[in-house]
Order: structure tokens, then C-alpha cells, then sequence
């Protein structure tokens, strides 16, 4: 009975589950990516150090991994913080971006200037804002708001010199 008691038994598959979770996310913390898990068998040697080897294991190391249905990324490795869905639509993001030729533009230097308008005026006074030549270049984005207009600027002086005294002509 006594060496009943001292073997162990295989772990349930929600438990192989959390097991290799655990490892996938000590990993990417650890790393910054999984470069090193892509099939059952490479989570193997830590479960044979836990439990005894044996085929009733390994399958149940394989119905885990299944069953966690998670997304690989291009080399094949297990992706273990996204799904399959986040991750395809990070891809499509990702083609969009690079199709648009996208950038980023932090705008910690960017001052707001908020231009207030009535909202009917809104959408037709950015577009005229926009193909100013006077501010060409001397904006990063203007945006409609719930009371008109804001406009972030690296050059605020320039633009409150360039729309005070449009607002006060009559």
C-alpha cells in the first residue's frame, strides 16, 4: 500500500494545461518571447521530472496542448498570451499598417488648441483647416469633438496667431 501511495499519477489535462501555461508565461517574462516550445514534447523533460515517464503521460501533455487550441507565430512557436482570433487580427492590423505606410507620431510635444465651434460646422471646417496652405506642416492632427474642433500643434503660437485674428474679422 505504501508504494501505492508514494507514486504519483499522471496530472489531469486542466492541469497539464496550467502547467504549461505557466511555463510558456515564465518564458515570455523571462525572454521576451517563446523561442524554445512548438510541440507536446518539448514540454516533456519538466513533466518527467514531476511525474513518471510514460505514454498515458505524453498523451495527456498532447490533449492539453490541443485542447489550449494556441496560435504559433511565424517559426512555429506557441504563442501563449493571445488567441487565434487576437492574433489574426493583429496580422490584418499589421498589413493595413504597412499597406498605409503607417508611423507614429508621439505627441508629447504636441500642444492641444481647442477651436470652439457649433458641431453642424464641424466636419466641413476641418476639411478647410486641413487644405489651408497657411498651417500645412504646422499641425500633427486635428479632430471633431462634442464642442468643436481640437487641433495638436508643436507650433501653438503659430496657430493662435494664425486663427485670432480670423475670429475676430466681421
Amino acid at each position: 500500500m505504501d508504494t501505492l501511495s508514494n507514486t504519483k499519477k499522471n496530472p489531469s489535462r486542466e492541469t497539464c494545461q496550467k502547467i504549461i501555461k505557466r511555463i510558456l508565461i515564465t518564458e515570455v517574462l523571462e525572454k521576451g518571447t517563446n523561442e524554445h516550445f512548438r510541440h507536446a514534447s518539448d514540454f516533456m523533460a519538466y513533466f518527467q521530472s514531476l511525474y513518471p515517464a510514460s505514454d498515458a503521460l505524453t498523451k495527456q501533455v498532447q490533449r492539453a496542448i490541443k485542447a489550449m487550441n494556441m496560435p504559433r507565430d511565424e517559426h512555429g512557436y506557441f504563442i501563449v498570451n493571445k488567441t487565434s482570433e487576437q492574433l489574426e487580427q493583429d496580422q490584418e492590423i499589421g498589413r493595413l499598417l504597412q499597406k498605409g505606410e503607417a508611423s507614429l507620431l508621439p505627441l508629447e510635444g504636441s500642444e492641444p488648441v481647442l477651436l470652439m465651434v457649433p458641431p453642424e460646422m464641424c466636419d466641413y471646417l476641418i476639411h478647410t483647416l486641413k487644405d489651408c496652405i497657411s498651417l500645412q506642416n504646422h499641425y500633427d492632427t486635428i479632430f471633431k469633438t462634442s464642442n468643436g474642433i481640437i487641433i495638436y500643434t508643436r507650433e501653438k503660437a503659430r496657430i493662435l496667431s494664425y486663427l485670432q485674428p480670423l475670429l475676430s474679422t466681421n
